[in-house]
């Protein structure tokens, strides 16, 4: 990815239906953000020309929707969205190998949108996994999945911040890092449970910090960015 400046490493989760709201947030933003994220909140409620209005403010758009069906319904979406000049989407690498490779063949050779694939979600604990059918520790399904995803073709993962360093030594320099689970140590954990702060993510090996409410819930989200970036720069 070459080298980013700390800002250009923050991608500000925009969790919204109300689309003003969202572009006053990211005018508010620019220059002290590397892009922002649209999940599902916001895509439902707004769609594709949504996207567009974001996209408009000239920064990058991770595209969050975290596609996860038939290897031919995910490569419709990831043509889908070609159309929207993203910068990053997400799949999810339980989807398995044929859904992965799916989504990287419907990309082409084109430089973006980057494939990530979602691993297990900074929400889930090892007691969740367990509940769910799946076998603990995180780690190790995240090491998984993560191989498999990279085999199959994706460009990156999604993963907490707690897995990097290990996924950075068995994956190695080329695959894309996007951390979501960011809190800074000012900032709530909320409902995250596997998090780290931006500063340590960075360390860790991470390439792209997510980070939603210690940012849009400030009383002046610009300076909380900012206020991010300086931590980042500071090691």
């Amino acid at each position: 990815m070459g080298t980013l400046t700390p800002a250009e490493r923050i991608f500000c989760a925009i969790d919204t239906t109300d689309l003003s709201a969202a572009i006053k947030l990211a005018q508010d933003l620019k220059g002290a953000v590397g892009g922002f994220k649209l999940g599902k909140e916001f895509f439902t409620a707004n769609g594709p020309d949504g996207v567009a209005r974001i996209a408009e403010l000239g920064q990058r758009i991770f595209l969050d929707l975290k596609y996860h069906d038939i290897p031919n319904t995910v490569a419709g979406a990831v043509k889908a969205a070609k159309e929207l000049d993203c910068f990053m989407l997400t799949i999810h690498a339980s989807g398995g190998s044929a859904m992965v490779r799916a989504a990287a063949e419907a990309k082409g050779d084109t430089p973006s949108p980057k494939i990530l694939a979602v691993t297990i979600l900074t929400s889930l604990s090892a007691d969740d996994l367990v509940q769910i059918g799946q076998k603990p520790p995180v780690a190790d399904q995240v090491l998984r999945l993560g191989q498999l995803a990279r085999t199959a073709g994706a460009d990156g993962l999604v993963a907490s911040s707690q897995e990097v360093t290990s996924l950075r030594a068995a994956l190695g320099p080329d695959c894309l890092l996007v951390v979501p689970g960011i809190r800074p140590a000012w900032a709530s954990t909320d409902d995250q449970k596997r998090i780290m702060t931006p500063a340590d993510a960075v360390k860790a090996g991470a390439d792209f910090l997510v980070i939603g409410r210690p940012i849009t819930q400030a009383d002046n989200p610009k300076a909380a960015a900012n206020r991010i970036s300086d931590e980042i720069a500071a090691g």
